[in-house]
């Protein structure tokens, strides 16, 4: 086996063992999925990782088999198994439970992470889906029943866990897809995140319909609800005219 050199001579691939092998396969491939997405082909991929394409798939059974080992290595790989006991730990505020975790979050979201999630959406490649599968049952389902358990905040439907969750994500999009400028310390981002979350969760009750607060009780009752939503602008109307 021969591998290409920078200035496109060739030389003898260094043998490894197995494990090696493997890892360097994967290796390879998260680094050529990200940039090319997961349409890339396993022959290019062997030829950037300087080995044949028959060797590849001595591991490899399979492109579906490559991409499973990179999900598992990327997204998986990095969900910490401490993070849903530290959000369970109600010995500590949950206000400091959830800036922990998310400061730490924060960090998984490198060019790779970001950039494979994307092309796997886009792909429309189940990795997505299973990953924030993952993330609902371990991380963010503990963390409402924590917030709820807490006593002082109302508990969040999942939708609003997952704009906060959003939130942090889009650190790593506008990094590493939009190429935006982004603050070297996602800390205060996060903090300020957090923040905001939970003063939307400290009123107990759901906020009223601006639409139809003019609207008295039995109205209120006695409307059907297309009705209640026309109410307020209906009158408004009649009095207009009136005039």
């Amino acid at each position: 086996m021969r591998e290409d050199t920078v200035d496109g001579s060739v030389r003898p691939a260094r043998r490894l063992d197995p494990e090696a092998r493997r890892e360097q396969i994967v290796a390879a491939a998260v680094c050529y999925f990200a940039e090319v997405g997961l349409g890339g082909t396993t022959r290019d991929l062997a030829r950037r990782a300087g080995i044949t394409q028959a060797l590849l798939y001595r591991y490899f059974a399979s492109k579906d088999e490559l991409v499973e080992a990179v999900y598992q290595r990327i997204f998986l790989g990095r969900l910490k198994p401490h993070w849903a006991n530290e959000l369970r730990d109600r010995s500590v505020p949950i206000e400091s439970r959830m800036l922990r975790f998310y400061r730490d979050y924060a960090t998984i979201f490198t060019y790779e992470w970001i950039r494979i999630f994307m092309w796997a959406g886009l792909a429309g490649q189940k990795l997505n889906q299973r990953y924030m599968g993952r993330v609902t049952t371990q991380l963010l389902g503990p963390l409402r029943e924590e917030i709820a358990a807490d006593g002082r905040y109302r508990a969040p439907a999942m939708e609003e866990l997952w704009a906060l969750h959003g939130g942090v994500v889009y650190l790593g999009i506008r990094r590493h897809i939009y190429r935006l400028p982004t603050p070297e310390d996602d800390g205060p981002v996060v903090e300020a995140n957090v923040a905001r979350f939970l003063a939307g969760l400290l009123s107990k009750k759901t906020p009223p319909d601006p639409i139809r607060r003019d609207m008295r009780p039995a109205e209120r009752a006695e409307a059907p609800n297309g009705a209640r939503r026309k109410c307020g602008a209906a009158k408004r109307a009649e009095a207009r005219a009136g005039d």
